[in-house]
Parts: C-alpha cells; sequence; structure tokens
C-alpha cells in the first residue's frame, strides 16, 4: 500500500510574512511535520507543494521532495486545501504514480506527532472511513454560547440557560494538523458522510494565525516537552 504525504506550504502569507519558515524555537517551523512524517516510516514519500522557491530550499533541506511547483491558481488566498491536493494527485499521475492513501499535514502544525499519525492511519484503515482527522473539544459548552444583536445580549441557545456545564454533550473542532484521506472516496470535500476522528488534549493543540498564536504555541511546546 503506497503512502503519500503532501504539506501544502504556500509563499504569500500575509498576516506572519514567511510563515511556514519562520524560525520556531530553533528551526523552521516546517520542519516538524516534515520530520514527524519521516519518522513515523508511514510514507513512500514525504512532499511539500509551495510555489515558493525559499520554501522549497527550506523543505528540501529537512528531507522532504519538491518534485514539482504550485501552479499559480492555486497559490491564492482563495484556494482550498482540496484544491491544492487535488492538483497534487493530478501532478502525480502524469509523473504515472499513484498512491492508496494520503496524509494532509500542515506546515504550521508543531504539535503533530508520529504517534498520532500512525493512529490516524489505522483508524482509515480498520473502520473503512473516507477521511480522518484529529479534533479537539471546544474549552468552554458551545450551548452556553451568546450573542450580541442591536446592543442586546442574549443566548443562542436560551434552551440551555438552566442547564449545568456539566451536563451539556461536548462539541469538538477541527485540530488543523493533518487529514488522512482516501483518494478514491474524496472528490468535492475533505468532510464526507463517512469521515472519522481522533480526539486530542487542548494541550496538544495550537492554531497559529497571528503573533500572539505563535508566542503561546512555543510556551505550550516548551511546557509539553519539559514534562
Amino acid at each position: 500500500m503506497a503512502n503519500l504525504a503532501i504539506i501544502p506550504a504556500r509563499g504569500g502569507s500575509k498576516r506572519i510574512p514567511k510563515k511556514n519558515i519562520k524560525d520556531f524555537l530553533g528551526k523552521p517551523i516546517i520542519a516538524y511535520s516534515i520530520e514527524e512524517a519521516i519518522k513515523s516510516d508511514l510514507f513512500d514519500e514525504v512532499m511539500v507543494s509551495t510555489d515558493d522557491i525559499d520554501i522549497a530550499t527550506v523543505a528540501r533541506s529537512y528531507g522532504a521532495s519538491v518534485p514539482f511547483l504550485r501552479g499559480k491558481e492555486n497559490a491564492d488566498d482563495f484556494a482550498t486545501t482540496l484544491d491544492v491536493l487535488k492538483e497534487v494527485e493530478r501532478n502525480y499521475l502524469e509523473l504515472n504514480k499513484t498512491f492508496d492513501l494520503i496524509c494532509c499535514l500542515y506546515p504550521t502544525a508543531p504539535f503533530i506527532t508520529s504517534e498520532k499519525l500512525s493512529e490516524g492511519r489505522s483508524l482509515l484503515i480498520n473502520e473503512s472511513f473516507d477521511v480522518v482527522f484529529p479534533v479537539v473539544a471546544f474549552s468552554y459548552p458551545i450551548w452556553r454560547g451568546v450573542e450580541i444583536t442591536a446592543g442586546k445580549t442574549q443566548m443562542v441557545w436560551p434552551e440551555h440557560i438552566n442547564h449545568r456545564s456539566q451536563d451539556l454533550r461536548p462539541v469538538y473542532h477541527d485540530a488543523g494538523q493533518w487529514y488522512w484521506y482516501n483518494p478514491k472516496n474524496v472528490g468535492k470535500s475533505l468532510f464526507t458522510d463517512n469521515t472519522g476522528s481522533i480526539v486530542l488534549k487542548e494541550e496538544e493543540v495550537q492554531d497559529i494565525d497571528t503573533y500572539s498564536d505563535w508566542v503561546l504555541a512555543e510556551m505550550k511546546y516548551n511546557m509539553r516537552h519539559e514534562k
């Protein structure tokens, strides 16, 4: 069974310039995803999809391949992750290469571990899912959420106003780290009606969109590794 790791890393980050190769505790942040993918020994190839020569150079220096550069049509703010993945699949097909399973790993996810990648692949295969990705519970029950309309604050779900937090069912969100998928079963979305997940702890997840997020991620990473 041939497995491919795709790390999508375009060069046009605006909120944090050069975000994908910015130093994170001593090495480019993309290196963490590359190294864990290689360490997992799950993949026949670990590749980076990028339109940026600097990112390509860094990716290769950490052991990833960059067999082709990303097309301009998928290098702007409007291209989806799936657009990029399907372009990679088409490019490999032109090289007469196909893969049974593919894993998309985000380049700014230093909390990815080879162990969780392996767990995700096993779940995908054993349960015959189309897609598997990690999730994390919202830190506060969304059922107690409020909204402000015309200056007035009101509950989104007023039926839960007297319910204890611990009695409300948990709701999860995408951890923003990776997606294992079967390319034969994924067409228009990475979320099908046959999708599974593994649950991560809050300390294993940190979205990085702003400089404040970056600082929090470094603090959380240090805290985890000090343990």
